[in-house]
């Protein structure tokens, strides 16, 4: 799966340092960003901040090696503002009114 992962011409980590890694999963990004490296893209999605990284990734030298790959080589794109989830809210199954309990 890890070369698999390495030769996509674009990999997309959506929601980024949501979750701790394990020792295993440090040593397979580290894998597939050295050998993404300069030949393909990745798109990184976030809301942690890229600050945070580091520790999320944990291992301080796997973490610098990883951030390395990624961070110095990269485009950055800060969106600010307000959630575009809350301003195109639709009903969540909960305020809906619930025909079967409404109408017996």
């Amino acid at each position: 799966m890890v070369d698999k992962l390495a030769r996509v011409q674009l990999l997309i980590l959506d929601d980024w340092g949501t979750h701790a890694l394990s020792d295993q999963q440090r040593l397979d990004l580290l894998e597939i960003f050295e050998e993404r490296y300069r030949r393909k893209s990745t798109l990184i999605t976030a809301q942690l901040p890229v600050a945070q990284w580091h520790e999320m990734i944990g291992e301080p030298a796997i973490a610098d090696a990883i951030l390395d790959r990624i961070v110095h080589n990269s485009h950055r794109i800060a969106l600010e503002g307000e959630s575009m989830r809350k301003q195109k809210r639709t009903f969540l199954l909960t305020d809906a009114p619930n025909v079967e309990i409404n109408n017996p």
